[in-house]
């Protein structure tokens, strides 16, 4: 797929979509459980707080083994042996242990490292004919993305390679989209997407190197996060990406950093407009900083009607064909647990999932919306991938 061409995008993007719906619809008990799933061995590069939660769902929900660990800081893969009661694992560290571990006997590699590592990892892994499980986002800039893309069409067939995205596979969700796609709110004039939280704490240390306190505290680093708009605002984009079954055209944007100034050179406020296909446009917003509220919405108003959807929360439509879909949704742990039974399931069965296109495409759409915030202009898709800026993390320990 060329992601400056929305046709050939598209018709790729619908393909892969409806692979990766086909086995997340498989029904458990035709897969989970099996001698074929205790079989798949996992693991595990990036043993922070994510990485230690994520990692027991894959055998507590899906019946595979997590057999290596491998993190940068002896702390953190000890803390992870002890959590995960792993202390016979074979454990990798250091900054470039990865590879050790992806060369080592076993069927899949979870990636929860910071961003600015994953093309490189997924690289090497699918070179290796291991299966990977992602995290979002795939990449910090636009040749990062690309490199995933490029990763993807090599994996396709091959290995399954996967993408966490947890509004995709709950069904309140799906079924909105269904209902907005068939046409129950009209066609789509103005969307409302936002992500309003709370911002997350340094982690500092007494006598850290400036390497260790950047990677320590990699999320509030741009160049190994790519700023929050990529690393976290992407579950909303994506979200509404899928809602409209198309990616933005263009983007304008401003924002910045003040209610936690001094807190590394990533913003803390973004306030961005899209242009998506057909003239529908789309007001993002994002909050890394709030007291006393959070939220994570995607909402579009139609023509007969309004979808209104959130992150853990309601998700209906209201207006000329009302539904009421879910009072409550248990978005992140009951998506991630889909995730990982349909990525573990793939492996044993043989039928490779690949979610790699729409990942691709949403964090594009995320990077678009931050180049837009940062020059206080509108930018165009084309512009965007005609520039295609690279941003080096430079980081020494």
């Amino acid at each position: 797929m060329n992601p400056g061409s929305r046709n050939s995008g598209r018709r790729e993007l619908l393909r892969s979509s409806a692979a990766a719906a086909g086995v997340l619809l498989l029904k458990p008990e035709t897969v989970f459980g099996t001698q074929a799933n205790s079989s798949v061995e996992v693991g595990l590069v990036g043993c922070g707080n994510r990485g230690t939660w994520i990692a027991p769902l894959f055998a507590e929900y899906a019946g595979a083994r997590i057999v290596a660990l491998c993190d940068v800081f002896r702390d953190q893969l000890e803390n992870a042996q002890r959590k995960l009661k792993l202390e016979s694992a074979r454990t990798y560290l250091g900054l470039a242990a990865w590879r050790e571990l992806i060369s080592s006997r076993l069927d899949a590699v979870v990636l929860q490292t910071p961003p600015c590592f994953f093309p490189e990892m997924v690289e090497a892994a699918v070179e290796a004919g291991k299966h990977v499980y992602l995290a979002k986002p795939v990449a910090v800039d636009v040749p990062g993305s690309l490199r995933i893309l490029a990763a993807g069409e090599k994996a396709r067939g091959r290995v399954s390679l996967f993408v966490d995205f947890q509004i995709r596979a709950r069904p309140a969700f799906q079924e909105a989209v269904a209902r907005v796609r068939r046409g129950d709110i009209g066609p789509p004039v103005l969307g409302h997407v936002y992500y309003h939280a709370s911002h997350l704490s340094r982690r500092d240390r007494p006598g850290m190197s400036p390497g260790e306190a950047r990677l320590r505290n990699w999320y509030f680093d741009r160049a190994l996060s790519g700023d929050v708009m990529i690393e976290r605002d992407i579950h909303v984009i994506d979200a509404a990406n899928w809602y409209l079954g198309a990616r933005p055209e263009k983007a304008c944007g401003t924002g910045g950093q003040k209610a936690r100034p001094g807190w590394g050179d990533c913003w803390d406020h973004f306030v961005v407009i899209y242009w998506y296909p057909g003239g529908v446009k789309v007001d993002f917003s994002s909050a890394e900083f709030t007291k006393g509220y959070r939220d994570l919405c995607v909402r579009l108003y139609g023509p007969t009607g309004t979808v209104d959807s959130h992150y853990g929360g309601l998700v209906q439509i209201t207006g000329d064909n009302p539904w009421k879909g879910a009072e409550e949704d248990d978005t992140q742990r009951g998506g991630t647990i889909a995730n990982v039974r349909a990525f573990i399931a793939s492996i044993a069965s043989g039928q490779y999932v690949n979610n790699v296109p729409e990942s691709v495409e949403s964090n594009l759409t995320a990077i678009l919306g931050r180049t837009a915030a940062y020059e206080g202009r509108v930018v165009s898709w084309g512009e965007m991938m005609r520039r295609n800026e690279r941003y080096e993390a430079k980081l020494e320990l």
